[in-house]
């Protein structure tokens, strides 16, 4: 019999080591590698000299470019929301990793997502690994979701499983969560990296042969990354993610892969004493209902992958009451608060210096994009001046270290949604002339766009 041969994981990112060490050379995370045997897979073919191995080889065959293939089917859940995220709808035989933080609502709406879609003719199945069922049914009691046709099960064994997904065909199935899972042919504990790429490995190969579409929901770290190892995230054709700051109701599922739409788009959630409620129209819940702008406030124009969102930043600017002022944002990013600061006092003269700034995207909202450059700007000098921008304007833009104004990707469609909710006026760089909705106040270089305000009263 072969010894078996002892390896070191690192249970953060998974990197293998040949012996232990205090820190891991993958993801430089300390303390966190940890003893598993090292052993093949189940069903690997060992490596043969004899034409016996051809045999049980199968021959490759290859295709052109332009053969005609058949646009995959979607199934549609019913939450609009959902499916916008997914790309129009979940393709069968699809894998998807829907990570986030604990409470944040992943359970509930999968089993939103699973009774509407069971309401609507699709056969489904939610197997829980961290609840038992009575708990689960007793969720969907409080939602309102007793009555749809959803089969239920709580098990963690991977093995039991399978053999039940492989006797009864679902259209869907929801595994609650990856990380509860444990497969008995690896010898690790549950959780660990060797178990959740076991585990997630099998049930990808059932869900491609078996045309069974698969939702796996997945634990994040204290960093807000997904748990476990990364080849996780490439084994499946989409990873989303559901986020929610503690104190909002809002929530945002947001996919950061798809390989069957587009990435980076985002549905939008209210969470409510009976669940999960779906906002159609985000741009009203972000700006609220107030017309009335007080110094500081900026409503940005954004873009939030196919979909056009209208936010309001504030900002506040005072004294520092002690000798190094502070810098704080919240739902952007604080370099890019730091180099806009910059730009404003070396090439617009703007005195942020011995002042303490804080920024913040109202709602929960996390921007990404660089259009928001001038939205931030222009907020930070209205505090700074304590002069409210113009009535009904939406600003967009991008701000290079010289203090240029530059275009940005789909400007005529922030306009357009903008116009939809009562603005008239954009200030935005010179190129968001051309087919503009609204009326654009076009400005070119940082020291143009101070025109906004009266600098006379400073």
């Amino acid at each position: 019999m072969a010894k078996v041969q002892a390896v070191y994981i690192c249970q953060s990112c998974g990197t293998v080591h040949n012996k232990w060490a205090g820190q891991c050379t993958g993801c430089m995370a300390w303390n966190t590698l940890v003893q598993e045997n090292a052993s093949a897979p189940p069903g690997a073919l060992k490596v043969e000299t004899s034409p016996s191995r051809i045999s049980r080889m199968g021959k490759l065959s290859f295709e052109t470019l332009d053969t005609v293939d058949v646009a995959p089917q979607r199934m549609a859940t019913g939450i609009e929301e959902f499916d916008r995220v997914c790309g129009g709808g979940i393709v069968p035989g699809s894998a998807i990793l829907l990570a986030g933080d604990p409470g944040v609502g992943k359970s509930t709406l999968l089993l939103q997502v699973t009774a509407r879609a069971a309401l609507n003719g699709l056969k489904v199945a939610y197997i829980s690994g961290e609840e038992a069922v009575e708990q689960v049914r007793g969720r969907a009691a409080r939602m309102s979701l007793s009555k749809a046709p959803v089969d239920l099960a709580a098990e963690t064994s991977l093995r039991t499983i399978l053999d039940a997904l492989k006797r009864e065909t679902f259209d869907l199935v929801i595994i609650d969560s990856i990380q509860t899972l444990w497969s008995d042919a690896v010898e690790a504990a549950q959780g660990s990296v060797s178990q959740v790429r076991a585990c997630a490995s099998e049930l990808v190969r059932l869900a491609k042969k078996s045309r069974t579409a698969m939702i796996l929901v997945g634990h994040v770290t204290k960093d807000g990354q997904i748990a476990g190892p990364r080849v996780v995230e490439h084994m499946v054709d989409a990873v989303l993610s559901f986020e929610g700051e503690r104190g909002y109701p809002f929530r945002i599922l947001r996919g950061s892969k798809n390989r069957f739409g587009a990435t980076d788009e985002i549905g939008v959630f209210e969470m409510g004493d009976i669940g999960l409620r779906e906002v159609p129209n985000p741009s009203a819940l972000f700006l609220g209902e107030n017309d009335e702008r007080a110094s500081g406030s900026a409503v940005f124009a954004g873009i939030e992958g196919s979909r056009p969102v209208l936010v309001e930043i504030q900002a506040l600017v005072a004294p520092s009451a002690y000798g190094t002022p502070r810098r704080a944002v919240v739902g952007w990013d604080s370099g890019r608060l730091a180099m806009i600061l910059a730009v404003l006092e070396a090439r617009c003269g703007m005195g942020f210096g011995q002042k303490d700034v804080y920024l913040n995207v109202a709602g929960g909202l996390k921007i990404n994009e660089p259009a928001a450059d001038l939205a931030a700007a222009m907020a930070l000098i209205s505090a700074l001046l304590d002069q409210p921008l113009p009535k009904a304007s939406v600003i967009f833009g991008e701000i290079s270290l010289s203090g240029e104004i530059r275009g940005v990707s789909r400007m005529e469609t922030r306009m357009k949604e903008a116009l939809k909710l009562g603005f008239s006026t954009a200030i935005a760089p010179g190129q968001a002339l051309e087919n503009a909705p609204l009326e654009v106040k076009a400005y070119a270089h940082m020291v143009n766009a101070l025109g906004a305000f009266d600098l006379t009263e400073t």
